[in-house]
């Protein structure tokens, strides 16, 4: 069981989301507030995401005891009569960081590269055995020692931000090594063969790739879209021209192009689309969904 506990530990070190650039640029106190507040928008979808991937996990477990330790997870993050939870106090998080509550919590505005990780989290979990998705947990095992460097930087690099705001970062230094321990304990007792090491090891890869995929997603949208050099925009015909093919476009679509000069960014673009089309309640992922289907089509680059 030792040999499955260190390849877990060291997969953690190689592969956890505290090497993605973003986390260390926020940890080093280079993130601009639009980046902050871009994180903190799209990061409480996955935090909406976690009771419900918990209460999945619940559903698997014919062990009251089991169940009765895990349930813990759930309330950690909704709440309950005696404690705030993990939701609240991320809600406070946005507020702290200028935010607006209802928008956040609407999840209106959730990347669309944020949102296919975190529902690919769920999915996992939803399509995998119970000890796979105690697996995948594991990344619990790297969290605390992040909260904890998280807490420092924030204060000492992002002043703006109350420090009451912060609570969030703050229960989880307790929390996350307790459940990691938990769930460590429960993998090394259950997994019993082979194919169970390999596949609780294949299991927290997959939950490190979502946890990255997730922060690709979110610098996504801070990068500055431009036009290729080899397509041409004919906005008498209403479409863009790439040397394999043309693309027709609506007049929202030629709009949204005409921003795309190298300077704005991909969220700037959406925003400025929400100001003008304020009628249109989905007008802002649409604007990045949009932006996502002209790059794969090849018709942008992004800077």
């Amino acid at each position: 069981m030792k040999n499955l506990e260190n390849s877990l530990k060291s997969l953690l070190e190689e592969r956890y989301h505290h090497k993605h650039p973003f986390n260390i640029r926020m940890h080093k106190g280079t993130l601009t507030k639009e980046e902050m507040k871009t994180w903190v928008r799209n990061r409480y979808y996955y935090q909406t995401r976690i009771p419900k991937k918990d209460s999945s996990i619940l559903t698997k477990s014919d062990d009251p005891d089991f169940r009765r330790d895990w349930v813990r997870r759930v309330r950690d993050h909704d709440g309950d009569e005696k404690n705030t939870g993990g939701l609240e106090l991320w809600l406070r998080l946005g507020d702290g960081v200028g935010l607006n509550r209802a928008e956040v919590s609407s999840l209106t505005n959730v990347l669309p590269g944020v949102r296919r990780a975190c529902d690919a989290y769920v999915e996992f979990v939803n399509g995998h055995s119970l000890l796979e998705s105690v697996a995948a947990s594991l990344t619990e095992l790297s969290a605390g020692p992040l909260m904890g460097q998280r807490i420092t930087a924030f204060e000492n690099y992002y002043t703006w931000i109350e420090p009451s705001a912060l609570d969030y970062f703050r229960s989880r230094t307790s929390q996350a090594p307790r459940d990691a321990q938990e769930g460590l304990e429960f993998v090394l007792g259950n997994a019993k063969t082979d194919k169970d090491h390999v596949a609780c090891v294949a299991a927290l890869t997959r939950k490190c790739e979502i946890l990255w995929e997730l922060l690709d997603g979110v610098e996504w949208a801070q990068s500055r879209p431009k036009i290729v050099d080899r397509a041409r925009m004919r906005k008498n015909e209403s479409m863009i021209v790439l040397p394999e093919r043309a693309i027709e476009l609506n007049s929202t679509g030629m709009e949204i192009l005409e921003s795309c000069n190298g300077e704005a960014t991909v969220n700037k673009i959406a925003e400025v689309m929400r100001n003008r089309h304020n009628t249109i309640e989905t007008v802002f992922t649409d604007t990045y969904e949009f932006l996502e289907k002209m790059k794969s089509a090849g018709a942008l680059e992004y800077i």
